[in-house]
C-alpha cells in the first residue's frame, strides 16, 4: 500500500535526519539525540547524502495518485525534505568558509545548541556528559575539513575567519566554572556532585584544550591565506555557482532565479521610500525625504536604549500584547509558553538581534525568544517591538509551537525549521505587518522599525544575489544595505557577514511573506465576504511548514471548502 510504504519511508528520513545533525534536533526540542554529535567527517556526508539519496528515489517513484490529500501533502513534503537534505550534505557549503554564524558554522551550533538540552532526569544528564566526551572529537573533525577545503582551493574568507576565532577566544578566556556548557549541569538537580565534577573535568581538561586547537589551526593555518573581503561569494570557488543556485531553491522553495530575486529585492525598496515619507512625516511633524529620515533615527541618541532591562521590557510587553489579542485573529492553539532569554554576551559580536528556539517534545522547556540586550546604548528602541512579533507571537512561537501539536501530522513534519525556511521565516516577516494589523504597535515611531526591517529583508535580496552571484565585494553589500535601512551600522555588518556564511538563507523571508500576502490577497479577491483572516490563518498553519507551492495547494483547498458552505 503506498501510504504504509510513504509513512515508512517518513520515519526512515526522520531518524536519519536527526541522526546526521543531532545537534538540530536537539535545538527543535526533538528527544532521543542529545547525546550525539554529528560525524562531520567527508566520508561521513558521503554516506549520508547516499542514504538520503536511496530514500530520494523510492518517495520519487512512488505512485502518488493513489493517496488522500493529506498524504498527498506528506509526499510533497518529504520529497522536498529528502532533496534538501542531500544536496546540503553532497555541497557542504559550511566546510568551505569558516564562521561564527548559528546554523552555519558546526562549532557555532554546538555552542547554541548543547547547552539548551533538557537535562530532566539522571540518563539524560549521562547522555550530556557523553556528549561532552565527545566534544574534542568534533572540533578536530571540523578543523580537519576545513584544512581539506583550504587544500582543493576553497579557503574561507578573512571575515568568517576572524569572526570564529574572536568567538572561540572569547569562550576560552572565561573561568571553567563559568563555561556555558556547565552551566546545565549546574542548573538541574537531576545531576550529582560526581556528574558536576566529571562535566568540570571533561571541559577543563579535553574540551577546552581541543577548542584550543580549532583556533590555533583557525589562526595560524587558515587566517593567513584566506579569502579578502573582495572575494566572499561563492561564485568566485570551483563549483560555487551550482553550490548557490542550489542553496537559493533550497531555502526559496522556489525555481526563483538569482537574477530574478535581485530585481525583487531592488523594486520592493522603490516601493517602500513613500511609506517611509508618509510614516515619517507623522513622527517627525512634516515629510522630508526618505534617506534623510533614516539617517535622522540612526543619529538622534534618545532612540537608543539605556539598559538591558528596557530592552526586555519591550520584546516582553509586545509579546503579553500579542498574547491577549491571539485568539481574534487565530483559531485556538493550545501551546507551550513563550520565555525571553538574553543572548550570551560572548555572542553578541556576531549575532543577530534575535532568534527563537522551539519548546522541547514533551514540554520540559518551553519556546523562547532569544533576544541580544548587550550594550544597548547602541540598540534602536524603535526596532524590537517588530522583531518580538517576528520572534515570538503571533510569529515564530505560534507557527512552530502550533505545528508540534498537530497530531495528525507525521514526526518529521511536526519538527521543522530551516529545513522549509521560506515558510517559516516569511511567516515571521508576514507578523510583523500583520502585528499593525492587529492595532499591536505602540507608535508610529515602532512602524518606523517595522518599516527598516521591511527594507532589511529586502535589502537582503540584493545583497545576497549581489554577493554570491553578481560578485560583489563584502563593502558593497554594507554600503547598499546601510543605505536603503534605519539599522545600526554593527547590525549591518552582522548582517552581511551572516550571508556570506549562510549563502540564500537570506532570500527566504521576503520570498515567503511575498507568497503568504499575495494568497491572503488573492482569497480575499476571490472570496468577498466570505474571507475570514481566522480562517485564513488556520489554514497556512494547519499543515506546519511545507514548501511554497504546497502551501497555494492548501489555501486553495480551504477557499473550495469554505465555498461549499
Amino acid at each position: 500500500m503506498a501510504d504504509e510504504l510513504l509513512s515508512r519511508l517518513g520515519d526512515e528520513f526522520f531518524e536519519c535526519m536527526h541522526s546526521i545533525d543531532p545537534l538540530t534536533a536537539t535545538q527543535l526540542g526533538i528527544t532521543g539525540y542529545d547525546h550525539l554529535l554529528p560525524d562531520l567527517s567527508r566520508a561521513a556526508a558521503e554516506r549520508g547524502a547516499a542514504r538520503v539519496a536511496r530514500l530520494e528515489e523510492e518517495v520519487a517513484a512512488m505512485d502518488a495518485g493513489g493517496l488522500d490529500a493529506a498524504d498527498a501533502v506528506n509526499h510533497a513534503v518529504l520529497g522536498h525534505l529528502a532533496w534538501g537534505l542531500r544536496t546540503n550534505l553532497e555541497d557542504a557549503i559550511w566546510a568551505r568558509d569558516a564562521s561564527a554564524a548559528a546554523y552555519a558554522s558546526p562549532q557555532a551550533m554546538a555552542f547554541q545548541s548543547i547547552p539548551v538540552a533538557p537535562l530532566d532526569s539522571p540518563p539524560s544528564v549521562q547522555g550530556y556528559l557523553q556528549r561532552l566526551q565527545a566534544l574534542p572529537g568534533f572540533f578536530d573533525a571540523i578543523l580537519q575539513r576545513y584544512r581539506e577545503s583550504s587544500a582543493e582551493g576553497a579557503r574561507s574568507t578573512a571575515v568568517g575567519l576572524r569572526q570564529a576565532i574572536e568567538q572561540l577566544e572569547g569562550h576560552l578566556s572565561r573561568p571553567v566554572a563559568g563555561d556555558a556548557l556547565l552551566a546545565p549541569l549546574s542548573r538541574t538537580t537531576a545531576a550529582s556532585s560526581a556528574d558536576r565534577s566529571r562535566g568540570e573535568e571533561l571541559v577543563r581538561g579535553s574540551v577546552r584544550p581541543a577548542m584550543a586547537h580549532l583556533l590555533q589551526g583557525m589562526r595560524d593555518e587558515l587566517l593567513p591565506g584566506a579569502r579578502p573581503d573582495t572575494e566572499v561569494g561563492m561564485g568566485s570557488l570551483a563549483g560555487g555557482e551550482q553550490a548557490y543556485r542550489r542553496a537559493v531553491r533550497r531555502h526559496t522553495t522556489t525555481e526563483l532565479s538569482p537574477e530574478e530575486i535581485h530585481q525583487v529585492g531592488l523594486e520592493v525598496l522603490a516601493q517602500l521610500e513613500e511609506e517611509w515619507e508618509e510614516i515619517g512625516a507623522r513622527v517627525f511633524g512634516g515629510r522630508i525625504p526618505a534617506r534623510e529620515l533614516r539617517t535622522r533615527l540612526r543619529d538622534d541618541p534618545s532612540l537608543r536604549f539605556q539598559s538591558e532591562a528596557e530592552i526586555v521590557a519591550v520584546v516582553k510587553g509586545a509579546l503579553e500584547r500579542a498574547e491577549a489579542a491571539r485568539d481574534g485573529w487565530f483559531p485556538h492553539f493550545d501551546i507551550a509558553d513563550c520565555v525571553i532569554e538574553e543572548i550570551d554576551p560572548v555572542e553578541a559580536g556576531n549575532a543577530a538581534l534575535a532568534y527563537y528556539r522551539g519548546p522541547s517534545e514533551g514540554g520540559s522547556r518551553p519556546g523562547a525568544h532569544c533576544v541580544l540586550t548587550a550594550d544597548p546604548g547602541s540598540r534602536f528602541v524603535y526596532e524590537y517591538e517588530a522583531l518580538a512579533f517576528h520572534e515570538s507571537t503571533p510569529g515564530h512561537h505560534l507557527q512552530i509551537a502550533s505545528a508540534q501539536t498537530l497530531s495528525h501530522l507525521p514526526r518529521y513534519r511536526r519538527y521543522l525549521d530551516a529545513e522549509v525556511c521560506s515558510y517559516v521565516e516569511g511567516w515571521g516577516l508576514y507578523c510583523e505587518r500583520l502585528a499593525d494589523e492587529m492595532g499591536l504597535y505602540t507608535s508610529d515611531l515602532q512602524r518606523l522599525g517595522m518599516l527598516s526591517f521591511d527594507a532589511l529583508r529586502a535589502s537582503r535580496l540584493v545583497v545576497d544575489t549581489g554577493m554570491h552571484h553578481l560578485g560583489w565585494s563584502r563593502q558593497q553589500a554594507v554600503d547598499f544595505m546601510w543605505e536603503n535601512t534605519a539599522t545600526t551600522r554593527a547590525n549591518v555588518r552582522n548582517e552581511i557577514d551572516r550571508y556570506i556564511a549562510w549563502p540564500g538563507q537570506a532570500l527566504a523571508y521576503m520570498i515567503g511573506r511575498r507568497e503568504i500576502r499575495r494568497l491572503r490577497t488573492a482569497a480575499e479577491r476571490q472570496m468577498g465576504p466570505r474571507f475570514d483572516v481566522r480562517g485564513f490563518h488556520g489554514a497556512v498553519l494547519s499543515e506546519g511548514a511545507v514548501p511554497l507551492p504546497v502551501l497555494g495547494q492548501l489555501v486553495e483547498r480551504w477557499q473550495r471548502g469554505t465555498e461549499a458552505g
